[in-house]
């Protein structure tokens, strides 16, 4: 997919005065969980694990009930949150160490946002690109920059060094056989603090790897679910690493209530974006079993499938301002919606040639344009394909396999493949398939791409 104009043409064209739009633009704070699975949440019908502050996020703003992540895994995930392309277009099409970086001209949404006078910052997480790279946060857009130097390294919940802008970070508390500090305090503790300095507006992305595993040392202990406290689930007859699941879940959720006390005593509540998601669907390792929490709830599929558990996710909005509370929404969307979306939020024009649209008409009421499909593509173990079109949902397992079919209106959990009952929704999703992506060299069809 081509841009009708270069990233650089986008960046140099004279900024939208967003005064002129709007008196006071919103803020925006987008947090992103990792590996958090649709049935998780007490809101999407958990029964367990404690989520007060979420579910009331989600009571005071919009819960989604068919929004979809990027992909079925981390990297190009959070590539198609940030570039608006799908996985057919993105340059970041699976997960690959050291991290594959954005290339120069992949405009992201924070630069967008930069370029507009927002403050950006961005604490935890970061799958685009590492130190030096032309991937790497300070270069795509972020003021403020503190988190892992990879994805790799994020597993970890105890490391004893980090990145903080362009430079090294010593976590004290982790040296040696220590494990006093669990980083994403910090995380989270960097965000109130941006928070409490009113920069105005803002563009705040946190992202936690909360409930993704520490895979190594669940290879070696059986428990990879590091966090420091079981509470409130110490009395509970379950397994270690499902405790520790829990309380992460409930530990972030706290969190979650702390960044909105902060944004009330600062004032800045009503007219801030806060948008909760989770980067895939629920994971199988550190010695979590999915099924223990039910943690895809009604849907097929866990991280790495490209059925419904693997890419439909949470997905909360709450803007006071703009957006009436208590609405629970089926609208269709994706990751790749967002950049558009938060553009037309700040009063600005998306740049040409994506693959979102913006969602915004949605969140305050008015109708809305939909997709005519959503794709993914995912290279790990071999090639595979996925299309929604409608309530119709495709699978493709490999290249010349027939596609699999499912009504999502009435089978979500695609226990039904109504492939050959429906020869003729079949032929139009090939044609779909036919033109929905362009090659790629790093992930070439035929070869399995490095997870």
């Amino acid at each position: 997919m081509m841009f009708a104009m270069t990233r650089r043409d986008f960046l140099c064209a004279p900024a939208v005065s967003l005064a002129a739009r709007r008196p006071a633009p919103p803020n925006v704070l987008l947090i992103l969980a990792d590996d958090l699975g649709y049935g998780d949440l007490g809101c999407y019908g958990q029964q367990r694990i404690l989520t007060p502050y979420l579910d009331r996020l989600a009571s005071e703003g919009i819960r989604f009930t068919q929004a979809y992540a990027g992909s079925t895994v981390c990297a190009p995930s959070r590539c198609a949150l940030m570039t608006g392309l799908h996985t057919g277009h993105a340059w970041v099409r699976g997960n690959r160490y050291p991290d594959l970086p954005l290339r120069p001209q992949d405009l992201t949404l924070t630069e967008i946002l930069k370029k507009a006078g927002y403050r950006t910052a961005l604490f935890g997480k970061w799958s685009l690109g590492g130190l030096a790279t032309t991937g790497y946060p300070t270069r795509r857009g972020f003021d403020e920059w503190f988190g892992y130097f990879s994805q790799t390294q994020a597993h970890d919940y105890y490391p004893y060094l980090l990145l903080e802008g362009e430079r090294e970070y010593l976590v004290r508390g982790n040296f040696g056989a220590r494990k006093t500090v669990w980083v994403h305090d910090l995380f989270t503790e960097r965000a109130l603090d941006f928070i409490r300095r009113r920069p105005q507006p803002f563009f705040l992305h946190l992202c936690w790897t909360i409930p993704h595993a520490n895979n190594e040392l669940g290879r070696d202990t059986g428990n990879g679910m590091e966090v420091p406290s079981d509470e409130p689930y110490s009395r509970q007859d379950w397994p270690q690493p499902e405790k520790n699941f829990a309380a992460m879940i409930t530990r972030m959720d706290a969190d979650v209530g702390k960044l909105m006390e902060a944004l009330r005593d600062t004032g800045q509540d009503e007219n801030t974006i806060v948008i909760f998601s989770s980067d895939n669907g629920p994971h199988r390792e550190g010695g979590h079993d999915p099924d223990f929490f039910d943690s895809n709830g009604p849907l097929r599929g866990i991280k790495r499938d490209l059925y419904e558990g693997g890419i439909r996710v949470p997905m909360i909005v709450r803007w006071p301002a703009r957006i009436r509370p208590g609405q629970v929404s089926d609208q269709v969307w994706a990751f790749w919606d967002l950049l558009p979306t938060l553009a037309e939020a700040a009063g600005l024009t998306p740049p040409p040639g994506l693959d979102g649209i913006s969602m915004l008409n949605s969140w305050i009421g008015r109708p809305q344009r939909n997709h005519d499909y959503l794709y993914w593509e995912f290279h790990e173990g071999g090639f595979k394909q996925a299309v929604r079109m409608g309530d119709w949902k495709a699978v493709r397992l490999a290249p010349g396999r027939p596609l699999e079919l499912y009504d999502l209106s009435r089978d979500p959990g695609e226990t039904h493949d109504l492939a050959r009952e429906r020869r003729d929704v079949v032929e139009r999703i090939e044609r779909v398939l036919a033109h929905a992506r362009t090659e790629s060299a790093e992930f070439p069809v035929r070869a399995s791409a490095r997870g």
